[in-house]
């Protein structure tokens, strides 16, 4: 008999934005902005709790769920920033990073033949989890709506089924973030169908003006929602691998059953470490903030000058310009821009077909990388 692999694992494909900063090897002069990693350092205190974890030997097993410390840490996080609470011992499972958590959540609730909505573009690690699940990817177009999904639209692409919606926001790869408003409008779509929920709010911290509203705020909700967050963004703790995910108890159970089957539980040394991030550095993404706005507002500015059509991000550490204009595929548009304009960025196209015509920028980068970038960008721009 011939051996074989799982077909939706053989059509797996190198993520877009791999495959732009994989090709720097080639190019190292090219200013990178392709990578949404923030650069700043690690808390002091966050890094030296880890030191301390491992210099007292904290280096075995934790509970398949994480640390209690650090799943009541999560907990306290979220009713002192947001208000709203959930159980630390049975409501909230520590991950391996945030896509671990997405993971265990897809592969918990999907069966084969289900389908779910993504609205789009949208960050390129959803879909191929879901593929493998063997369900359905069901577009939520949200071009011409400034990247925020219309309750009308998503209502139209409900069916039976319809096993679950997924939101990102901020979003990546737009920074677009979505207003009280919209969201009751969204809800009050929601809470007419039986339906999962999962709300990805990896970069809610990095929001820059207003409140993030989260989806855990509507209770209408929370019998069937799972929230996604982790310590990458908000701490500069990509490496650190903390993740968590929070959701009904009577759900959360089998979501630990996958997770400890998937990896038995997170680094407990990054635990420790993330106990001290939670409860300790509360303000470090405020800090961050105020750098990251003056990139936002330094980059936003310089696409405009050069005659690109963009919406002005409010949260993550991306710009999406729209490059239609130039009548070139994002991809041929991407590759011309590293090779001859010597700057990397992703090719919108790598964000679901919805993201051709565009351009993602990441401005997690030193003031002086986005003005070499930005340079190099408009230069490039006027030969073409």
């Amino acid at each position: 008999m011939k051996l074989t692999i799982n077909e939706h694992v053989e059509m797996l494909q190198v993520p877009g934005i791999r495959q732009f900063s994989n090709k720097l090897i080639h190019f190292p002069d090219a200013v990178n902005l392709t990578i949404g990693q923030p650069d700043f350092s690690t808390p002091e205190a966050v890094k030296l709790a880890g030191i301390k974890a491992i210099e007292n030997n904290q280096t075995g097993y934790s509970h398949n769920a994480g640390l209690l410390e650090l799943r009541q840490a999560v907990s306290s996080f979220f009713n002192w920033k947001y208000g709203f609470s959930y159980e630390a011992e049975n409501e909230i499972v520590i991950t391996n990073g945030a896509s671990e958590g997405i993971d265990s959540v897809f592969r918990t609730i999907l069966s084969p033949g289900d389908e779910v909505i993504l609205p789009t573009p949208l960050y390129l690690g959803y879909e191929p989890i879901i593929n493998i699940c063997g369900a359905k990817v069901v577009y939520l177009d949200t071009t011409d709506t400034e990247f925020r999904p219309s309750p009308e639209r998503l209502e139209s692409l409900i069916t039976s089924k319809t096993k679950a919606i997924l939101f990102n926001f901020p979003s990546n790869p737009t920074g677009v973030t979505i207003e009280k408003e919209r969201m009751n409008e969204l809800v009050a779509v929601l809470e007419k169908y039986q339906l999962f929920i999962i709300s990805d709010e990896i970069y809610s911290e990095n929001t820059f003006s207003g409140e993030h509203v989260s989806f855990a705020q509507y209770e209408v909700l929370r019998n069937r929602l799972f929230l996604i967050h982790g310590l990458s963004k908000s701490h500069s703790m990509t490496g650190w691998r903390i993740g968590y995910v929070l959701g009904p108890a009577n759900f959360m159970e089998t979501v630990l059953k996958v997770h400890l089957y998937n990896s038995v539980c997170a680094s407990v040394p990054s635990q420790h470490a993330g106990i001290v991030a939670l409860n300790e550095c509360r303000h470090t993404p405020t800090e961050m903030n105020v750098e990251y706005m003056k990139r936002r507002d330094f980059v936003y500015d310089r696409l405009r000058g050069m005659g690109l059509d963009v919406v002005k991000p409010n949260g993550a550490f991306y710009i999406f310009p729209s490059i239609k204009k130039y009548g070139i595929d994002s991809f041929s548009f991407a590759t011309k821009l590293l090779e001859e304009g010597g700057v990397a960025a992703v090719p919108g196209s790598a964000f679901t077909e919805y993201g051709e015509g565009y351009l993602r920028i990441s401005y997690a980068y030193a003031m002086p990388v986005l003005e070499k970038g930005m340079d190099r960008l408009e230069k490039f721009l006027q030969r073409l």
